[in-house]
């Protein structure tokens, strides 16, 4: 039985790196190409798996080799993929990347097989979804789809986490589904309409989605950390320094570190530790997958670094 089941999009991550970007118009010569698997759902279900967590992937993939070497990635690293369906009808979804030499990056995602995700494919795998211990789902596949799975989870007491990627509008009748919300800052704006771009406008940000339903809020910040606010309070935690290379994936390491705490049991404290040392490492390697920490590595920077700070605000 899996702990945490992830419901979300698959792709191939098709990265491509830059000393800058493009501008409108222009065109730059990269320096570096890879393809690898990747989509939200994907990379927070493989990072789920790879901190030890039995780990279970609902979504869509095409019969394509795309689809394939999405599957095949799921298997190699644990993650139950037989809950993933094949397209007749589409190809497996793509994700276009650009990488600076700042590590920064810009996403174009194209769906394809994971547009077809609907409240009917979510269904039949609801005993899945019912029988974990937490749900992770984003904003890649149709809302329909990410509604279906946090109304089986509530429905059965399953911890729910939405991280809301990319932005999209949200009522309150899906917020108040929501246990843990996790945006990042811009997608926190974008929802809220209140500038997230600094700790206190995070923190305001956060309570207007409490407001809304949600029973807490983490809004992260890149390298100012993250805040967490629930109906006790807020909280800073702060980044940890680490020698970045590129942000992709990022924050879908911080989810999969912070679902796989909520699944093991771990208090809130040590659940955003291990989130922010899981983030953090991946911005240590280049790629999505590729990115993504095992649980010695968070478990060694944790030790070496002891762990980020955790300050009310």
């Amino acid at each position: 039985m899996a702990e945490v089941v992830v419901v979300g999009s698959l792709t191939m991550d098709l990265s491509v790196n830059c000393r800058e970007m493009p501008g409108r118009g222009e065109t730059v010569l990269g320096t570096g190409f890879t393809m690898v698997p990747g989509g939200k759902g994907n990379n927070q279900a493989i990072g789920s798996a790879r901190l030890g967590v039995a780990t279970a992937m609902v979504g869509r993939v095409g019969h394509d080799e795309f689809g394939e070497r999405v599957l095949e990635q799921l298997a190699s690293d644990g993650v139950d993929a037989t809950r993933v369906e094949r397209s007749d009808a589409l190809r497996t979804g793509i994700a276009h990347i650009r990488v600076d030499r700042s590590g920064q990056n810009s996403i174009v995602m194209v769906p394809l097989a994971n547009s077809e995700m609907d409240e009917a494919t979510v269904v039949r795998h609801a005993a899945a979804i019912t029988s974990a211990r937490v749900l992770l789902t984003q904003l890649e596949i149709p809302l329909e789809a990410t509604r279906a799975a946090l109304r089986l989870a509530r429905e059965s007491g399953v911890r729910t986490v939405l991280n809301p990627a990319p932005a999209a509008s949200l009522d309150a009748s899906t917020l108040e589904m929501v246990d843990i919300l996790v945006p990042n800052e811009v997608e926190a704006s974008w929802l809220t309409g209140e500038p997230a771009d600094s700790v206190e406008g995070a923190v305001r940000a956060a309570r207007r989605l409490l407001a809304l339903g949600c029973g807490a809020v983490i809004v992260t910040l890149g390298d100012r950390g993250a805040v967490h606010v629930d109906a006790q309070g807020a909280q800073l935690v702060s980044a940890l320094t680490v020698p970045a290379i590129d942000t992709v994936a990022a924050g879908d390491a911080f989810c999969a570190g912070l679902v796989a705490a909520l699944a093991a049991g771990d208090p809130r404290e040590l659940a955003l530790a291990r989130a922010t040392a899981a983030g953090a490492l991946a911005t240590t390697v280049a790629g999505a997958t590729s990115s993504l920490p095992s649980r010695a590595s968070v478990e060694r920077l944790l030790a070496e670094s002891g762990g980020p700070a955790i300050t009310a605000v």
